[in-house]
Parts: C-alpha cells; sequence; structure tokens
C-alpha cells in the first residue's frame, strides 16, 4: 500500500493545480488538502491573475470559484476554454442548485462542488480530475505508438519485400482459395515461369504437378491445419530440375487458416551427387563382392582339408579370415541393397502380402541361428486371419528378417525373442519383443544412423555393419510405413513396426 501511494504521489507530480477562490480560508485551506495528494498547487484570488498565471505556466486542473468581485467565475471558465480546452475545470459554488452545475458543464467545466465542502470531498473530485488527465494522456500515447506502428509497419513491409526479393531459396504466398498473392524472383526462376506471369492466379497455373498443386489448395484452405507431419514433396520441372518443396498453412491469430506459404529448394546438384554416389557404391560393390566370395570358399576349403589332413595346424588364423571375409560379404551386400532403395528398385511394385505367413517363412529359416544359442523364438498372432498388406514382399524379408536377426544377435543365451502382429486400426502392426541386453536412451535417436553401432561390454563381440536398421527404416519410408523403438538396458528392446494394409506410395 505504501508502494502504490508512493506511485501515485510520483504521478501526481506531474499535474499542476490552480485554486481560484476570493476567499483566502478557502484557497489555503484546499492547497493543503491538494499538496498532501501530491499534486503541485498553486493560488489566486481574482479571475484576472488567474488568467495570468495560465498564460505564464502550464495547469492541467483549475478550481474555480464561480462568485468573485471584478470578473465572475463563468467569464474566467470561457476564458480558460480560449487559453487551452484540455484543462479540467472544478467549478466552486455556494449555489448548488442544478441549474447552476447544468450551465457551468455547458460552458464546459469537468465538474463542480459546492461550499462548504468536505477535505475527502476535495479529494475526491480533484483525485477523479486526475485520473482523466491520466487516462488521456494515455490514449493519447497510444495513439501516437499506432501511429508509429503504422508507419514502422510500412517500413517493414519493404524490408520483407527486399529480403523476399533477395531469397536464393524460392517462396510463394497463397490465400485461402489457394490464389498466389506473392511469388519471389527465385521461385519464379525455379519453376521456369515466364517474366510477365503476375500473382492472382490459382496455384496449379504455376505448379504444373497436379498432386502437389492439390496438395497446396487444401493447405491454403485449412484442411490440414491439425497435420504437421507433411513431409517434403519432390517435383521434377521441364528442364528435369528437382524441387524439394514444403507447404505450411498460415494461420490467424484465432487459428483460423489465411492461405498457405510454399518454400522451394532446387536440390538437383544434390541428385546428380547421390546418383553418382551411389553408381560408385553399387559399382565398388559388385567388383568387390565376387573375389571376396572366391577367397571366402577358398578359406572354407582350406579350413576342412587342414582339419584331415593336419589336425595340429593351428586353425584360429584361417578361423578368424574366414570371419572378416564373411563380415566383408555382409557390408556388400548391405550396401547394394542400399543403392538399390535409394534407386527405387525395391518397393516398386507392391502386391499383396499375407504378412502373418511370411513372418512364419522368416521365423523358421531364423529358429535354427536362435536354437544355438538356445533361445525361445516364437510368433504371436490373431485368431482370426489378418487382411493382406500392399507392400513388396522382398522389401519386408528384409524389414523382418533384419529385426529378428538383431533380436537374435543382441538376445543373451537362453532368452526370449517374441515376433507379435496384430491389427492397428486399418493398419498392422509387427512387435520385435527381446528380453535382451537393451539400449541405452542416449543412443536410441542414432540408431537408424548409418554405420551407428552400440558397443559396450555385451556387445562389443557381435560382428555387424550397422547398416540393418538403417536399411529397415529406408525400406518402411518407401512401402509407407514406420518405426518405433523402446528400449532399456537389461530388460530388453521392443522395435513396433506400422505396416498399411493400403498401399499409400
Amino acid at each position: 500500500a505504501t508502494t502504490e501511494r508512493r506511485t501515485v504521489k510520483e504521478t501526481n507530480k506531474t499535474i499542476r493545480v490552480l485554486v481560484v477562490d476570493d476567499e483566502r480560508d478557502i484557497r489555503d485551506g484546499s492547497q493543503r488538502i491538494i499538496e498532501r495528494l501530491g499534486f503541485e498547487v498553486e493560488v489566486a484570488e481574482r479571475g484576472s491573475e488567474a488568467l495570468k498565471r495560465l498564460k505564464q505556466k502550464q495547469f492541467s486542473i483549475v478550481l474555480l470559484d464561480l462568485k468573485m468581485p471584478g470578473m465572475d467565475g463563468m467569464e474566467v471558465l470561457a476564458r480558460i476554454r480560449e487559453i487551452d480546452s484540455s484543462i479540467l475545470v472544478i467549478v466552486i459554488t455556494g449555489f448548488a442548485t442544478v441549474e447552476t452545475a447544468i450551465e457551468a458543464m455547458k460552458q464546459g467545466a469537468y465538474d463542480f462542488i459546492p461550499k462548504p465542502f468536505e477535505p475527502d470531498q476535495l479529494r475526491i473530485v480533484v483525485n477523479r480530475a486526475a485520473e482523466k488527465i491520466a487516462i488521456t494522456h494515455e490514449a493519447q500515447r497510444l495513439a501516437r505508438e499506432r501511429q508509429r506502428t503504422l508507419i514502422d509497419l510500412d517500413t517493414e513491409k519493404s524490408r520483407l519485400s527486399t529480403i523476399l526479393q533477395s531469397l536464393p531459396d524460392g517462396v510463394i504466398v497463397t490465400n485461402s482459395q489457394a490464389k498466389v498473392v506473392l511469388i519471389n524472383p527465385a521461385a519464379r526462376q525455379m519453376l521456369e515461369l515466364p517474366d510477365d506471369m503476375d500473382t492472382g492466379l490459382e496455384i496449379g497455373a504455376y505448379i504444373a504437378d497436379e498432386k502437389i498443386h492439390r496438395l497446396i489448395a487444401e493447405i491454403s484452405q485449412g484442411k490440414h491445419i491439425d497435420y504437421d507431419d507433411i513431409g517434403p514433396q519432390e517435383i521434377e520441372t521441364d528442364q528435369q530440375r528437382f524441387l524439394l518443396l514444403k507447404v505450411q498453412p498460415v494461420l490467424g491469430e484465432r487459428n483460423e487458416c489465411l492461405g498457405g506459404v510454399v518454400n522451394l529448394v532446387d536440390v538437383t546438384d544434390l541428385k546428380v551427387i547421390d546418383r553418382l554416389r551411389s553408381e560408385f557404391v553399387a559399382k565398388v560393390s559388385h567388383e568387390l563382392r565376387s573375389p571376396l566370395s572366391t577367397i571366402h570358399e577358398q578359406l572354407a576349403v582350406v579350413l576342412r582339408d587342414s582339419v584331415n589332413a593336419a589336425p595340429d595346424l593351428n586353425q584360429g588364423i584361417l578361423t578368424r579370415a574366414k570371419e572378416k571375409t564373411h563380415s566383408l560379404i555382409s557390408l556388400i551386400s548391405d550396401l547394394l541393397d542400399l543403392s538399390r532403395i535409394e534407386e527405387g528398385v525395391i518397393c516398386r511394385e507392391p502386391q499383396p502380402v499375407q504378412l502373418e505367413t511370411l513372418l512364419e517363412d522368416i521365423i523358421n529359416f531364423l529358429k535354427a541361428r536362435a536354437e544355438i544359442k538356445k533361445q525361445h523364438l516364437v510368433l504371436t498372432r490373431p485368431e482370426t486371419p489378418l487382411p493382406p498388406v500392399q507392400a513388396d514382399p522382398l522389401a519386408l524379408e528384409s524389414i523382418f528378417g533384419n529385426l529378428i536377426t538383431n533380436a537374435i544377435n543382441y538376445t543373451q543365451q537362453g532368452g526370449n525373442i517374441e515376433v507379435r502382429v496384430e491389427p492397428a486400426g486399418i493398419n498392422l502392426q509387427v512387435k520385435v519383443i527381446d528380453n535382451g541386453f537393451g539400449i541405452e536412451e542416449r543412443h536410441l535417436s542414432d540408431i537408424f544412423k548409418r554405420f551407428y553401432r552400440v558397443k559396450n561390454d555385451q556387445t562389443r563381440f557381435i560382428t555387424g555393419t550397422g547398416l540393418g536398421l538403417p536399411i529397415v527404416k529406408q525400406l518402411l519410408e518407401a512401402s509407407g510405413g514406420m518405426i518405433d523403438v523402446e528400449s532399456s538396458p537389461g530388460t530388453g528392446s521392443t522395435f513396433s513396426v506400422l505396416i498399411p494394409t493400403q498401399n499409400t506410395v
């Protein structure tokens, strides 16, 4: 409360009050009362003296007695209005009639107080006038701020336009009717638009790809406001340039859709580099696989013959060499798989696949490997038949072959591995659950990166390329599916795969 009173007094110091009354007791008493409120107060005993002071200093409030010798209060009031109409005049009258008050108000008085008045009455009427002044000043300040904001906004629009014009990326802005309202030079160049093509047309006039311009139109009209997972789209121009396109809705203050913004990036050079890299990997892998396979087979023969011919011969070096050549062959096979995925060779022709039958075949094939480690590998499926999924069967074999093999490799002797398939809405979900070594949380975001392997005391002797999970993820993305993982050290891992029953690619 003390702080509030201090703040009020500091505010009141900016307001100067003039008390005009021919009665000394009224003048002095009013001055003392008002000064205690924190105002600066001066007094005058005549109307002429008051007008002289008003021309010399700035006053905000005038307490004016209507009945004074010489120039009466009504005449002084009229002169004050001529000098400064913003001054709030509170008339003091001993004739507190309605007619007197009305007449004073008509002449521009703010308020009136009748004689004799109590100190509280004076405080109330003066404070009310001060609040009025404070509100008026605040309104004026806001008006000035608004004016400055409008000027700044105009300047900002110019700056924004300059920035958009100079951006290397293409930018297109549409309204809620999917009509283009802004397009920068980079977008014009990327889309190979004529120089004289103006804004105002529907998005289809600028982007020929029907699927893409339909998506932009739907987003601009607010059909995808609740979806933030609309990924980048790729289009190819007539000049064989590749553009990566990202569309987002433009939302207003009440979350209403005002249109859409399209960002375009030219990725042609990246496409060329990526193709060259894939071709290089494929060529090198092909060239390496044949001699390595030959070496691997020759080592197997040498190992077999050495056991029969010289049992006491040290077999360790040859066995290690055979294992290393096998690892290199696996690495090359994985690299070739990645190249085929990136080239679109895999997942090109989806067909109906009975998922539980495919999983059963994979488990039967890998069960011998699990039995070597005395692991319990089972398939759990619902009693009612599941609908087929639309996918490339070779891709599905690679996905679940990798996941189940990983579960076998990273589960201890005598562990349990369950492959569970079940409906998930309109999709099918497959979970590969093990009670093996598990993965620390800090590794979970990296395990789908190429060549990334989790190494610790339990896993350092397990061989692998670090490409199995990246292959799984890319195959799923190409098939319209997705994968998630939950894991913790010592309790095992659960890889959950969602496969669409309809082809979404």
